[in-house]
């Protein structure tokens, strides 16, 4: 068992209070700031020795806690927009794909395997760049390319899917 560091005990028992009230009140919900709380915690007991060397720990501790709701916050926004993205691009207005076809079409990406599906996906449902997949994936834009090709004949071998363009972009 690892021994406590000297003075983090202390330390993490004094500021917990302040912490979650100060994160309660930052983010409005108690849930999430207990989870925070732990989370800052855990961090500074992870690097204890540079927190005590700093001239105001408990600055330190709270700027982390914020920062991690900060972080969740912006999280969340982004997936309340690809959520928004995604319903709308479920349901689209006048002339856009038959039902029948976005289900045809959801079930041939399903089956694909996922880092096909994830190019396909992020070039084509989310309109990004050659470089801009690739920066997402974290992979060279030669991949993305041979991903993207990859999954764009194995969507035609099973069901003839065609509408898809593979000439912008290099791809």
């Amino acid at each position: 068992m690892v021994d406590d560091p000297p003075g983090a005990v202390e330390f993490c028992r004094r500021l917990q209070p302040r912490l979650l009230g100060a994160l309660a009140l930052h983010c409005g919900d108690a849930d999430l700031a207990e989870e925070l709380t732990q989370e800052t915690l855990a961090r500074v007991w992870d690097r204890w020795p540079r927190v005590t060397a700093m001239a105001a720990p408990e600055g330190y501790a709270f700027r982390v806690g914020f920062n991690l709701a900060n972080s969740t916050f912006r999280r969340r926004a982004a997936e309340r927009r690809a959520r928004m993205r995604a319903v709308a691009a479920a349901d689209p207005p006048g002339d856009a794909l038959d039902r029948t076809d976005a289900i045809a079409v959801r079930a041939a990406v399903a089956g694909l395997p996922p880092r096909q599906r994830a190019a396909v996906v992020l070039r084509y449902f989310a309109d990004l760049s050659v470089a801009e997949t690739a920066a997402a994936m974290g992979c060279a834009q030669g991949t993305i390319k041979a991903l993207t090709s990859q999954g764009l004949g194995t969507l035609r071998a099973r069901g003839g899917l065609t509408e898809f363009q593979e000439t912008r972009d290099g791809a």
